[in-house]
């Protein structure tokens, strides 16, 4: 078994990640805040959350919006980590995990 999912692997499982999309081996999410303090907020929610999971995302922060990608580095591509991360992070986004 391969040590990550294909792109035919994964696309099915983001039928229950709306907003995320494979991107060149990696799942990738943009989102748009009201504000900066706003975007600075989820961002450090995510950033406490990768600590605790030891899975960091690559992101890229430009006033209130925020791209967020996704991928195992160690394998290679995107696994049950980067899922389980997405998951938390929408959560977050929706105000779920707040």
């Amino acid at each position: 078994m391969q040590p990550f999912y294909s792109e035919e692997d994964i696309l099915p499982r983001l039928v229950f990640l709306p907003g995320w999309h494979w991107k060149s081996n990696q799942l990738e999410r943009h989102y748009e805040f009201q504000s900066f303090g706003e975007a600075f907020a989820f961002l450090t929610r995510v950033a406490l959350l990768a600590e605790q999971k030891n899975h960091h995302p690559d992101w890229k922060q430009s006033y209130c919006k925020i791209q967020i990608t996704l991928t195992t580095h160690s394998k290679g591509g995107v696994t049950d980590k980067d899922l389980e991360m997405a998951t938390l992070i929408e959560g977050y986004a929706s105000g779920q995990n707040s």
